[in-house]
């Protein structure tokens, strides 16, 4: 994953709407929480192995709401000036020295 020509492609989406006054990373953050709760709804009161066995329309949808995710979470990144690839790979880190040792 490219994060720069992602980042690059969303700022584009978000200049040609005028959106960048609602990017803040207060609403950022919170539209990420939200995209989260949609994600959460789809598996909301399915079983264990329910939740394992999406039918390919719901499989789909997760991917959506998976995909909006991500995608604030760039924003947020980039209003914040935060590098995604090394904030991931110092928590991975820090995740593999905690539950690996």
């Amino acid at each position: 994953m490219d994060i720069a020509e992602l980042t690059a492609r969303l700022h584009a989406i978000r200049d040609a709407n005028d959106w960048r006054r609602f990017h803040s990373p207060k609403n950022l953050a919170m539209a990420a929480s939200v995209e989260m709760a949609e994600l959460v709804e789809i598996f909301q009161w399915l079983s264990e192995p329910e939740s394992r066995a999406l039918p390919p329309d719901q499989l789909a949808h997760a991917g959506q709401e998976v995909g909006d995710v991500v995608l604030y979470l760039l924003l947020l990144c980039a209003e914040l000036g935060l590098d995604l690839n090394q904030v991931v790979r110092a928590k991975l880190a820090d995740s593999e020295r905690r539950f690996l040792s």
